[in-house]
């Protein structure tokens, strides 16, 4: 007997870094709190499409991906959610938008301690960043790869 197919959401999530500093985005949805570049793989869109896409549209800053964090799945009873969290840093000297616009109210670097201050929409990413300044480990692009691609 076949099982009926689970709706799973796709997102990419980015943390941006130079130095001790990371790229956050003041949200205009969720509240408007304070959260990481992220957002929705659209259809036929690759994770690293989407977190330079969605980088670009919520900060202003155009990215270039080092790595991933973590791949996430986070599976319910009637849908699930599946996350790719990116290591990445900006691709030149651009600043952070600083006006509001459909995507977000604005973005801006901070600190850890900084961060810490802001209203945040979920602990994860105080966690997240904390990891990267502690060493945590960053893996190879080429650890997501298409379907069927060759593995050298």
């Amino acid at each position: 007997m076949s099982r009926a197919a689970i709706p799973t959401w796709c997102f990419a999530v980015v943390l941006v870094k130079v130095r001790q500093r990371f790229l956050l985005v003041h949200e205009r949805k969720h509240g408007q709190l304070w959260y990481l570049p992220a957002g929705r793989v659209e259809p036929g869109e690759t994770f690293a499409e989407a977190a330079r896409r969605e980088a670009l549209e919520e900060t202003g800053v155009p990215v270039e991906l080092e790595g991933i964090l973590r791949i996430e799945h986070s599976p319910g009873r009637f849908e699930s959610r599946f996350r790719v969290i990116f290591l990445a840093r900006p691709a030149d000297g651009r600043p952070p938008k600083s006006q509001p616009d459909e995507h977000s109210l604005e973005a801006r670097w901070v600190t850890l301690a900084e961060l810490r201050a802001l209203p945040l929409r979920g602990p994860d990413v105080a966690s997240l960043c904390g990891d990267v300044l502690g060493g945590a480990q960053v893996f190879p692009l080429s650890l997501l790869g298409a379907e069927g691609e060759p593995l050298l």
